[in-house]
């Protein structure tokens, strides 16, 4: 079994091997891999931290040996975008990137020297609290909506909401209707704390979106970019234009 990391900002992970191929995913930097399968540009990836499979472009990962994975310490970058000496050259990461195998602010990643002076995070020593979700969730507000996207840079519905419990050491599966399968329901609105996610569906009745409730009848989710909005027991009403968004299906708790 062989690893690899990701070594841009945000990797695609795209359906089959192919630059038009639709992005399902991504790999952001720091982010470890099984390799499953490879051609000549690109390598099929079993994320390590979902499990989400993929392809991705050979030359935004490198190869890491197995004794590195025992060196990770799972710290996070903590600020919407943060600069990092990447082979003697400036890289901006993402909010939430990995910085698992830097020791005191370095690390030799494959044939690349890095260093890092930001803010960092540690998901085991954090508090699950409303006022930290939202320290947290309030740093991608008007991030873009992008299909597959896990980054400031772009985000989905579902990304957006595994990235912001990542930093609280709670390990969400990578798409919203896999998320609903986990938790502990909870009944009503009225019920409702910071942190609980509700669920919506389709016409068919399949889960299709997520957010992160901050109180009773407030939302934060991704929908055209990461917004706020009010909720009812139908579901999302968009603070813009008042139209009625998304149906409500089912919340869950998971402290």
């Amino acid at each position: 079994m062989s690893f690899v990391i990701c070594i841009v900002p945000d990797a695609p992970l795209r359906r089959d091997a192919a630059h038009r191929s639709e992005m399902v995913s991504q790999l952001l930097f720091g982010e470890i891999a099984v390799v499953l399968e490879e051609t000549k540009t690109f390598t099929r990836v079993r994320c390590l931290y979902d499990g989400y499979e993929g392809w991705c472009q050979a030359n935004q990962l490198t190869g890491i040996s197995s004794e590195k994975l025992n060196e990770e310490v799972k710290q996070l970058s903590a600020e919407w975008a943060t600069a990092i000496d990447f082979d003697g050259q400036a890289m901006h990461l993402s909010l939430g990137s990995s910085l698992g195998l830097l020791q005191h602010g370095k690390a030799q990643i494959g044939k690349y020297p890095i260093s890092y002076s930001g803010k960092t995070w540690d998901p085991a020593q954090s508090v699950f609290s409303g006022e930290a979700i939202k320290a947290i969730a309030f740093q991608y507000l008007n991030t873009p909506y992008l299909w597959g996207g896990r980054s400031v840079f772009g985000i989905d519905c579902s990304g957006f909401v595994q990235q912001v419990f990542r930093f609280f050491n709670k390990v969400l599966p990578r798409d919203a209707y896999l998320q609903a399968e986990t938790g502990e329901l909870v009944g009503f609105l009225q019920e409702v704390t910071c942190g609980h996610l509700a669920y919506f569906d389709n016409e068919e009745g399949r889960i299709t979106h997520v957010g992160i409730l901050l109180n009773h009848d407030t939302i934060i989710h991704a929908s055209g970019k990461v917004r706020i909005d009010k909720i009812d027991n139908m579901g999302i009403l968009n603070s813009d234009t008042g139209e009625r968004t998304h149906q409500l299906r089912i919340i869950k708790r998971y402290f």
